[in-house]
């Protein structure tokens, strides 16, 4: 068993850089920081894909702003109602 766990901690070693250090102690420590940063880019990354499938399509609202004055044009009307509601030529709506 202990063979097998050096075994992986060398190639993990190898596959976060070229060994580095002045002997096998020094380089233990640097691959273990290495796997730190990794760690952290790793759930980082994670919590910014998790936050954009969270907000995947999430309905917006839309206000637009006639004489200072903000109107919201909300998503769950009709398509008849946001007609009468706002008279636009863009493709948002």
């Amino acid at each position: 068993m202990s063979k097998k766990r050096t075994t992986l901690w060398r190639l993990w070693c190898y596959s976060l850089g070229a060994k580095s250090g002045k002997n096998d102690r020094e380089a233990n420590i640097v691959s273990a920081i290495r796997t730190v940063i990794f760690t952290t880019y790793l759930i980082t990354n994670a919590f910014i894909i998790a936050g954009v499938i969270r907000h995947w399509n999430k309905p917006q609202p839309i206000e637009i702003f006639i004489d200072n004055t903000p109107h919201e044009v909300s998503s769950c009307l009709s398509q008849t109602k946001k007609e009468n509601t706002l008279k636009t030529n863009s493709n948002f709506l």
